[in-house]
């Protein structure tokens, strides 16, 4: 398995009358993305993750067997076909530093 990091962005229906970390969470089918993301934590494919900056990104270091798999588990996420987030951008990672 190797590792990826993988952005995700907005997408053309993101609610941007919510900006902001906290707008993040008041986007239609919240609870929804949310419980997705937390099984891919469970699963173990995503290491860690989390909202860049201000939250128009966000950063998933995630395991998987390459970047084919990255999209179609990624695709599953309710907020994909709503057009709310999509991957932005997946490239291989190499650890070399590791404090788990």
């Amino acid at each position: 398995m190797a590792h990826f990091a993988v952005t995700t962005v907005h997408g053309r229906n993101w609610d941007t009358a919510k900006p902001g970390l906290t707008g993040i969470r008041r986007q239609n089918a919240f609870d929804e993305h949310a419980a997705f993301m937390d099984q891919l934590v469970e699963e173990k494919f995503i290491v860690l993750g989390g909202p860049l900056d201000d939250g128009e990104e966000a950063l998933l270091i995630v395991e998987a067997a390459d970047e084919a798999e990255v999209m179609t588990r990624m695709a599953g996420d309710p907020w994909n076909p709503m057009g709310l987030l999509h991957v932005g951008e997946i490239r291989l990672l190499t650890i070399w530093l590791d404090a788990r």
